[in-house]
């Protein structure tokens, strides 16, 4: 199970949990919920000794979280490093007393982390494509009819430079080609920077490129054999706050040529953007595109006419879950004609697999692709070269109805079994740790008691918000808790927290769970289920009607809602 990726959520959040307030609270919002709080949990409340030893550690918890949301300058640091920032010495220095002076310091110490972080990384990057052909292979000739593969290395050699070293071979039956290429890039200051790229093979190449908008010249002197370049290139420039302009050119010593090319961006929202590219050379070209990318899709479209050409392209492409999406996209032009649909599924936290269909004047394809972090490989196999409506449909539903089969027979079971045995397996790891932590909760509802039941009477008079049940923990078996399976080994993953949601129940009548915090630092909760995605569900009545609601763990809570009625 993806422990990063699944369970991921904002960071550092705890003490606004603790405290039951908003991350932008203010501070006096922070003051008066310390307030609230500190009346539960202070010690000279309570005589009996073990109920003043529990009161102690949670008002002191209340207490720490208070003196760091209430200084300006701690919970800057901790918005940003959390608790270890603070705990790790991280200081601002005592020039800084606004607030825009810390804020810089901060931003400042973050990148410095990063860049250090960096110098450790080796990014390794590859492609591996395999050509495959039916036809030729019941023609008596070779199954594979080409390969190509392209490797990248990129490392950060020190704090302002990174290097890249990389490589393509391509064979298609009786021809083939190479290349390599070395790109040094070099940090000029945080607004500015530069690269050096050599480029050497069938057509070697020389340049210099720049986020600033100024001219680098470089002559060139290249030991191949055919190619020699002047080039001339230019960097991305910030038009206005939406939009960048990128310009670049290039001079062939070999013929004369010079080729100038321009790109223009614009950010219509956040989530699209548009595009203009123009080349002005022997092959002339203007292209005009589009992007939209949002959580569960993305689509792009592209129209490019050129001097002795002209093609459109267009995908769409949609996520279904966490773990699955489907694909569509189209092209045409002067040289290709074609519908190409699929979808994927990923395997792991670093493991994706997809399958598409092609039909197009090329022929029938399909294509599997795999990816693992930075590697790639494809593997195009063409099953047919000539349009057979018969053959293009047995080609589309045949592999589509294996993957369904396979998927409910098969992966799905096998899948399901592996989760399961993989949250046994994190379950008996964590068991000492989530059962200390569900003492601590029990011990911290227990002071929280008699308030939550006297609100609770209260409401019930009147006719207002009773909260009936509510169990957090783990989402899936939250999801069925309710329902008539038998009861397994995972069900200590869900916890009990109606009498904590009772005591948040305002005056008003009203409770709200604010989005972005995690809600195991809510007092008398805590994590029953480390490392699994959790869920909140609540049953409650209000006004004479019974409602019920389940949320995400980081998402917000508000009730009650006319659209919870059962």
């Amino acid at each position: 199970m993806n422990e990063e990726e699944d369970v991921a959520g904002p960071p550092h959040r705890e003490l606004y949990a603790l405290l039951h307030v908003a991350p932008d609270a203010s501070d006096e919002e922070i003051r008066r919920a310390y307030r609230q709080w500190a009346q539960v949990y202070h010690p000279d409340k309570y005589q009996d000794l073990h109920m003043k030893e529990v009161a102690t550690q949670n008002f002191q918890r209340i207490c720490e979280a208070y003196e760091i949301l209430s200084d300006e300058t701690k919970r800057q640091i901790y918005d940003i490093y959390g608790m270890e920032g603070l705990t790790s010495g991280l200081e601002l220095g005592p020039r800084l007393s606004k607030v825009e002076e810390i804020k810089e310091e901060l931003e400042r110490l973050r990148r410095m982390k990063e860049q250090e972080k960096s110098l450790s990384q080796f990014r390794p990057s590859g492609t591996i494509m395999t050509e495959l052909s039916v036809p030729h292979f019941l023609d008596g000739d070779s199954f594979v009819r080409g390969m190509q593969m392209a490797s990248q290395f990129q490392s950060q050699i020190s704090k302002k430079n990174t290097l890249a070293l990389g490589g393509n071979l391509a064979v298609s039956e009786n021809a083939g080609g190479r290349a390599a290429s070395l790109v040094l890039g070099h940090q000029i200051s945080p607004a500015a920077s530069a690269e050096f790229m050599v480029s050497f093979g069938l057509q070697a190449l020389v340049g210099v490129q720049t986020t600033r908008w100024s001219i680098y010249e470089l002559f060139m002197f290249i030991l191949g054999k055919e190619y020699y370049f002047f080039s001339l290139l230019f960097g991305d420039r910030h038009l206005s706050q939406h939009s960048t302009a990128t310009m670049g050119l290039a001079m062939s010593l070999q013929d004369g040529s010079i080729n100038l090319s321009n790109a223009w961006t614009r950010q219509f929202s956040e989530t699209a953007n548009g595009n203009i590219q123009l080349v002005l050379g022997p092959e002339s070209s203007i292209a005009v595109g589009w992007q939209k990318r949002e959580e569960k899709m993305s689509a792009a479209g592209e129209l490019k006419l050129g001097t002795s050409s002209f093609g459109a392209s267009a995908h769409y492409t949609r996520r279904f879950s966490s773990k699955s999406h489907g694909r569509i996209a189209g092209r045409f032009g002067s040289t290709a004609l074609e519908v190409e649909v699929g979808g994927g599924r990923k395997l792991s936290n670093f493991s994706t697999v997809r399958m598409l269909y092609t039909i197009g004047i090329q022929g029938i394809f399909w294509k599997f692709e795999w990816r693992r972090g930075g590697q790639k490989i494809v593997v195009p196999i063409l099953l047919s070269r000539h349009l057979n409506p018969l053959f293009a449909a047995g080609a589309f539903i045949f592999p589509t109805s294996a993957y369904f089969i396979l998927k409910k027979f098969v992966v799905k079971p096998y899948f399901l079994k592996r989760e399961k045995q993989k949250a046994l397996e994190n379950l008996d790891k964590t068991s000492a740790q989530v059962q200390e932590a569900m003492s601590a909760a029990q011990r911290a509802q227990k002071l929280l008691e008699n308030v939550a039941n006297r609100k609770r009477n209260k409401q019930m008079e009147v006719g207002g918000l009773v909260i009936t049940e509510a169990k957090y923990g783990n989402l899936k078996n939250l999801k069925r808790y309710d329902q008539s399976a038998e009861v397994t080994e995972l069900a200590s993953q869900v916890m009990d927290v109606t009498l904590p949601l009772n005591f948040l129940v305002t005056d008003s009548g009203q409770l709200k769970l604010h989005e972005g915090v995690k809600k195991s630092g809510i007092m008398g909760f805590c994590d029953p289920c480390p490392g699994e995605p959790k869920g909140l569900r609540v049953e409650y009545t209000y006004a004479g009607s019974r409602y019920e609601v389940t949320v995400d763990d980081y998402a917000e809570l508000f009730i009650p809602r006319e659209d919870h009625r059962i």
